[in-house]
């Protein structure tokens, strides 16, 4: 009898521990329970920690309360100005009600999923291609209350929307890069215009001023030949000034003294020589002289008139000389030098 009564005892509580096993149940701090008896929702929702539950007659669902990140596929649409592109984005949300994401929707990923892609070709058809370049907050924006607003009923809040990437065709990659490339180009030219402009006011100030000081023109061309002689790799041909030309022929020619008569410039070799002076009709009965004048068969002349030396050029009673020919057709530039020299006085000459 006895051992009947502790043997019943043992498997009371054998029985009683299966029931334990089968009963108990332990939901997380992230987590809310839902329970389900005979497939009906009783006892609200049950906060972390342990709970029991009646085994083989409640079901509990164990629902994630932490923020999900969903990614969502790329989707290929037409935007409103008719161009193709492949936008892809994620989706931050979180599960607020338990029990309507149970029993409001079978699957609430799954359809947070789905209506985040639909949303998604949605505001590409509605969208330019520009606005989704640069403008991405505010469709950020739309696409957050497109999916949010039937979501409300399942339980599920859409913490916030993001498009990663948006793929362009490579046709249209070059196009835009030559819209790019078309517009930096005009900028850049604007800009130079500008500086020409600026750099033009600036020669004119420059040039006004140089024209009022000479010696600043000469002193630019000296600097511009010193930064073009520093490459070393051209020919520079420079301009001299004859100014200059004519300073240094000055400072080279000695200063005259006072009392002493300059030395005759040298003669032109290449000039003709002097032609052989006429020679007068003898008078009636007498043979023409014939000799020229300063030969040895030559009669020497006493005339005042004759020249000492034979040239045949008048000469002053007193050794002055008269100078070149009064006719200056007949006698050239040279040759009125060449006389003027050779008729000078040996007087006025300092001795060797």
């Amino acid at each position: 009898m006895l051992q009947d009564v502790l043997t019943a005892v043992i498997a009371a509580g054998c029985a009683g521990c299966v029931y334990l096993a089968a009963a108990a149940r332990v939901v997380k701090q992230y987590e809310r329970g839902v329970v389900l008896r005979l497939g009906r929702f009783v006892g609200g929702v049950r906060s972390p920690g342990f709970t029991m539950i009646i085994p083989f007659v409640d079901r509990l669902y164990k629902v994630n309360m932490q923020i999900v990140t969903l990614p969502i596929p790329a989707q290929e649409g037409i935007t409103r100005d008719n161009v193709t592109v492949r936008v892809d984005a994620v989706v931050y949300f979180k599960v607020v009600d338990a029990a309507n994401a149970v029993i409001q929707v079978e699957d609430y990923r799954f359809a947070v999923s789905q209506m985040a892609q639909t949303s998604l070709r949605s505001i590409i058809g509605k969208s330019d291609l520009d606005d989704l370049l640069s403008n991405r907050e505010k469709l950020n924006q739309g696409l957050e209350l497109m999916i949010d607003s039937p979501a409300v009923g399942w339980g599920v809040q859409i913490d916030r929307v993001e498009i990663k990437d948006v793929s362009l065709p490579d046709t249209m990659k070059r196009s835009m890069a030559r819209q790019a490339e078309a517009d930096r180009e005009r900028r850049a030219r604007i800009i130079n215009a500008d500086a020409e402009l600026q750099a033009s006011r600036k020669l004119a100030e420059a040039a006004q001023q140089m024209a009022d000081t000479p010696a600043a023109l000469q002193l630019r061309l000296l600097q511009t030949v010193t930064a073009v002689a520093t490459e070393k790799n051209s020919t520079l041909v420079l301009p001299f000034p004859v100014e200059l030309l004519r300073f240094l022929e000055k400072a080279h020619q000695p200063a005259p003294e006072p009392g002493r008569p300059q030395p005759p410039r040298p003669l032109d070799e290449s000039a003709s020589a002097p032609a052989p002076a006429a020679v007068p009709p003898a008078p009636d009965g007498a043979a023409p002289d014939l000799a020229p004048a300063g030969s040895p068969g030559a009669a020497p002349d006493d005339s005042p008139g004759a020249a000492p030396d034979g040239s045949g050029l008048p000469v002053e009673a007193d050794g002055a000389d008269p100078g070149p020919p009064a006719d200056p057709v007949s006698v050239t530039p040279v040759r009125a030098a060449a006389d003027a020299v050779s008729h000078a006085s040996q007087e006025d000459w300092p001795r060797a």
